[in-house]
């Protein structure tokens, strides 16, 4: 039998980027040990300091070698001395439309041991993932200005949503919540009673498709009520489906029930192509080198990768690893006050997969 082996391209990025990514691949080193397969690295420089030295985001050339690779694993962009939206659009947007990285799959998952804000709510409550469509809607960059600068501006933003676009993503998210087996629900998230062009694609898709799964149970909410429902009642949420930019915003409102942004991992899929995982977190520059961040997000994105990849055991064994030390050694997931530093945080992970378990 041929030996598994994947290309791992790696953008550690801006700030802590590079201190939780050397943790993620730490913990990708372990699985390899532990599951027998191989990997190769290749580190790119993109990001803020690289951007501030060359005045270049993201080159044409670069993207065709990402696209090479099995997936990619980014650490955080985000530079205190680049003007906000010029590494975003540059480097991570440019990415996700270049290699039609059509989903965004947020996990929202409260491990053991994790403070939640959500009064009397536990880890057998908050437990859901979120499909965000991820090239389209509001975010192609379509409009423009009309007497821009004077009293009468108009500024016009379109939001561009394809039959292609919206059904491969419904179509994912069936296929994602079967496989999920948990609650088989699938919740569209929508505003249909005022979109009423967007939403009513969305929602003729999402039930055209439905009708080909009928072992996954159908529900739509208004996005102001799945916000309200998030917060009060998450439990009744598995798999939710959503636009580009609702899916940016409930993403956020996840993190937080989750936890923090410092354990919220995200991936860019392309299931046919190549994907890109990431912590959610920024890059927190005023930590950078003080080996105080928390890596955990940066160790589930990887685990994310794995289990995209067909590693399937080797991401539970992550996200096992993970639940091991937010349950019974972190005082908290904030930076400076985990009780570990971040490389200690990565010895737990990695002893805790290779089966030390750090007593």
């Amino acid at each position: 039998m041929a030996e598994r082996k994947y290309d791992i391209a790696v953008i550690p990025g801006d700030g802590t980027g590079p201190e939780v990514i050397a943790q993620a691949l730490r913990a990708l080193d372990a699985c390899a040990k532990r599951f027998g397969f191989a990997y190769e690295t290749v580190t790119y420089p993109f990001g803020g300091d690289h951007y501030l030295k060359t005045g270049e985001t993201l080159p044409d050339g670069a993207i065709d070698e990402l696209r090479r690779a099995d997936a990619i694993l980014l650490g955080a962009i985000g530079h205190p001395d680049v003007k906000p939206g010029i590494l975003e659009q540059g480097i991570l947007l440019k990415l996700r439309f270049a290699l039609d990285q059509y989903v965004n799959l947020r996990p929202v998952k409260l491990y053991p041991g994790v403070y939640t804000p959500i009064k009397d709510k536990g880890p057998d409550d908050i437990d859901f993932v979120v499909v965000r469509e991820n090239t389209e809607g509001l975010y192609v960059g379509a409009g423009g200005f009309l007497r821009k600068g004077t009293p009468d501006e108009v500024a016009i933003q379109e939001s561009i949503n394809t039959r292609k676009g919206v059904e491969r993503c419904i179509r994912f998210a069936f296929e994602y919540c079967r496989r999920r087996n948990r609650r088989k629900k699938l919740t569209l998230v929508g505003k249909t009673n005022v979109l009423t062009y967007a939403f009513d694609l969305w929602e003729r898709t999402f039930n055209e498709v439905g009708a080909e799964y009928p072992d996954v149970e159908r529900d739509y909410a208004h996005v102001d009520a799945a916000c309200m429902w998030m917060v009060k009642n998450p439990e009744w949420f598995d798999v939710v489906v959503t636009d580009n930019m609702f899916g940016d915003i409930i993403t956020d409102l996840g993190a937080m029930v989750q936890g923090g942004m410092g354990i919220a991992a995200g991936g860019n899929i392309n299931p046919e192509g190549v994907s890109m995982f990431e912590p959610i977190g920024g890059s927190a520059p005023k930590y950078t080198g003080k080996n105080v961040i928390n890596p955990l997000a940066a160790v589930c994105a990887a685990g994310m990768m794995l289990d995209t990849l067909g590693e399937v055991e080797a991401a539970r064994a992550v996200e096992e690893a993970v639940q091991w030390v937010t349950s019974t050694k972190l005082e908290s997931l904030a930076a400076g006050r985990m009780g570990y530093t971040t490389t200690e945080v990565g010895d737990l992970v990695v002893g805790r997969i290779l089966g030390g378990g750090n007593e």
